[in-house]
C-alpha cells in the first residue's frame, strides 16, 4: 500500500511538472520563454509572446496533464486519499517543476485539469465563473482567482449535503490547497489588481 501510494504520488508530480509552455515556446522558435514577457511558462504569457495558436496548445496541454496526473494516480492506487493528494501534487509539479529547477507556472490550467478529474461537478460551474469574470473585467488573473476559490466552496457544499456526488473531506482539503497555491502564485497579480496596473486580456505587457 505504501509503495503503491508513493508511486502514484510520484507519477502525479512528474506529470504535473512537465513544462508544456516551455516546450511549446522552444518548438515555435522562441527559445526560453522565461526570458520573455512576464517570464511565466503559462498560456497567458505564451499568448502575449507567441500568439493564440501556441497559447491554446499550452492551455490544453496543461489541462490535459492535470487530468492525466490524477487519472494515473487513481489507476495506480485507487485510494481516495491518494487520488486527492495527487491532484495537489500535480499542481505543485506545475508550479515547482523539477525539470525547471523547481520553478514553473501558476497552477491554474493544471489545477483545472486535476479538478476536472477529481471533482468535475464542482469544477464545471467554476469554469463558467471564470468566463463570466474574464468577460466582464478582462482580467485573466482575477477570473482565475475567483474560479479557484469557488471550487472548494462548491465541493464543501456537496460534502455537507451528504456526498451526493461522492465528494468528501479529502476532496475539500485538496481543492482548498490547490486554491491556496493558485492565490499564492498570483501574489504579484493581486498587487497589480489593487494598484490598477494589471494587464487586461488581449493587452501586451512585459509584466503580464
Amino acid at each position: 500500500m505504501v509503495v503503491t501510494a508513493a508511486l502514484a504520488l510520484a507519477a502525479a508530480y512528474l506529470i504535473g511538472a512537465l513544462p508544456i509552455g516551455f516546450l511549446i515556446a522552444r518548438a515555435f522558435g522562441l527559445g526560453d520563454i522565461r526570458r520573455h514577457g512576464s517570464g511565466n511558462i503559462g498560456a497567458t504569457n505564451v499568448l502575449r509572446t507567441l500568439g493564440k495558436g501556441p497559447a491554446v496548445l499550452t492551455l490544453v496541454g496543461d489541462i490535459v496533464k492535470g487530468w492525466l496526473a490524477v487519472w494515473a494516480a487513481t489507476a495506480i492506487s485507487g485510494h481516495g486519499h491518494v487520488t486527492a493528494t495527487a491532484a495537489v501534487l500535480a499542481v505543485v509539479g506545475n508550479c515547482w517543476s523539477v525539470f525547471l529547477g523547481f520553478r514553473g507556472g501558476k497552477g491554474v490550467a493544471t489545477g483545472l485539469g486535476a479538478m476536472l478529474r477529481l471533482v468535475p461537478w464542482a469544477t464545471l460551474p467554476a469554469a463558467a465563473v471564470w468566463l463570466a469574470v474574464a468577460g466582464t473585467f478582462r482580467y485573466a488573473s482575477l477570473a482565475s482567482l475567483t474560479a479557484a476559490v469557488c471550487i472548494p466552496l462548491g465541493v464543501l457544499a456537496y460534502a455537507v449535503a451528504g456526498r451526493a456526488f461522492g465528494y468528501g473531506w479529502p476532496e475539500v482539503a485538496a481543492t482548498a490547497m490547490i486554491a491556496a497555491i493558485v492565490v499564492l502564485r498570483h501574489h504579484e497579480n493581486i498587487a497589480r489588481l489593487r494598484s490598477g496596473t494589471e494587464t487586461r486580456i488581449g493587452q501586451r505587457s512585459a509584466t503580464a
